[in-house]
């Protein structure tokens, strides 16, 4: 059976991880325990996995241990968190529904919030401790997948590490059931209790709804299906000791493709262990990435981007349009440049700026009757002023002309 190329996966992988980070903040703001949840464990198993098909995409070579026991784990702790997350939503969904109460105390909320990263923290943590007891080496390499857990085949691991998906789906599928059946005895009520559980809408409700149900009905047969593969594939060892267990732990199985990809079994096993986590990122996305809410959060994204853009150009453009402007001249003489400040809202004459022989009064005065008569030169009355040359009409009075000053300047 031909299964698609490692590049093929690894973008997937790699859109599956940027799906899941897309709409994480508003979900964080929002305080959705199990929504968040279940993006967190669905993106990093995405980003993992991403990383190991690139890592490994020709090679075998243990070249990095330390993140192959890291991812190893995650592996086994992420196959049981994304069950325990869409756990946690159905719980927090059939409870808005079935409360008697409309306002719930801040004491009761934060109950709920412990107990849902009891649930969606505490059982994949408990799950990878548990699974060192199975474990019979300290991780395997497959060619073009990357570090993968390694579980001795022995009834010990059913009850261990197989069976808890089976038994967190039919749980979570009970709390769904219970949902519907609330949901249609209590459909008048719905707005009053989602606005008392944190101003859900009613269309986040059924979105998730929709999410928890999707998720229940591929995690029961899903699991079912692995635990009879498993056990059929190859003999169940029976359980002799720790030590036989644990018999050369540190050893470490490497596959080349060339061999892994002839046995279908196994070849099947692993590529929809992989890809089940890419659907699951892409099942989220599904629901909650076109929702009003999201598009909405797009659009804001996109006005602050281009508000920075437009900010940056008009800064490096320099001001426009501002009270105040700033010049650059230079001295007569030799030396460093002067920076003058001058407002650009009124002027006045310069010259008339350094007269010393007229009060404020005065100006406004001569101000007034230049406005009103056109302005000629004419012989100042001191001796210290400049003598101007007249023109050929008739000059007026010599007081009612603004006397000037030669600049110093």
């Amino acid at each position: 059976m031909g299964y698609p190329p490692n590049w093929f996966f690894s973008a997937c992988a790699f859109i599956g991880f940027v799906l899941c980070a897309i709409p994480l903040p508003w979900h964080l703001k929002a305080r959705n325990t199990g929504t968040c949840l279940y993006m967190i464990w669905a993106g990093l198993a995405c980003l993992m996995l991403f990383i190991n098909s690139v890592v490994w995409n020709s090679t075998v070579i243990n070249k990095a241990p330390i993140w192959c026991d890291i991812s190893s784990k995650f592996i086994i702790g992420s196959a049981v968190a994304l069950p325990a997350a869409s756990l946690c939503i159905n719980r927090h969904l059939y409870h808005i529904v079935s409360v008697d109460s409309v306002t719930r105390t801040r004491a009761e909320k934060r109950r709920d919030v412990l107990v849902d990263l009891a649930i969606g923290l505490g059982i994949p943590i408990l799950e990878m401790i548990l699974h060192y007891i199975v474990q019979a080496q300290r991780f395997l390499i497959f060619e073009e997948i990357g570090c993968y857990p390694s579980i001795y085949n022995t009834l010990p691991a059913y009850a261990l590490v197989s069976c808890w998906p089976v038994a967190i789906g039919i749980v979570s599928a009970g709390y769904c059931l219970g949902t519907i059946r609330k949901l249609a005895l209590r459909r008048a009520q719905i707005k009053g209790l989602l606005y008392a559980n944190g101003n859900m809408s009613p269309s986040q409700y059924f979105r998730l709804m929709g999410l928890a149900g999707v998720e229940v009905l591929g995690t029961v047969p899903i699991g079912a299906y692995i635990i009879y593969r498993n056990a059929t594939d190859s003999n169940i060892q029976p359980w002799i000791s720790w030590a036989n267990v644990h018999y050369d732990f540190s050893y470490v199985p490497q596959y080349p493709s060339s061999v892994w990809q002839e046995n279908p079994q196994l070849a099947g096993s692993l590529h929809m262990t992989r890809y089940l986590f890419v659907v699951c990122a892409t099942i989220f996305f599904a629901f909650f990435g076109f929702s009003d809410e999201a598009r909405r959060n797009y659009w804001h994204a996109y006005a602050s981007i281009v508000k920075v853009r437009i900010s940056t150009g008009t800064m490096s453009n320099g001001p426009s349009g501002t009270e105040w402007k700033q010049d650059m001249s230079y001295d007569r003489h030799p030396g460093m440049p002067i920076f003058i400040i001058q407002r650009t809202g009124t002027k006045r004459d310069s010259l008339a700026s350094f007269s010393t022989n007229h009060s404020i009064d005065d100006l406004g005065d001569k101000n007034l009757e230049n406005k009103q008569q056109p302005y000629l030169a004419t012989t100042s009355e001191h001796s210290n002023d400049i003598t101007l040359p007249s023109l050929p009409e008739p000059t007026l009075e010599v007081n009612t002309v603004p006397r000037h000053r030669r600049s110093l300047s």
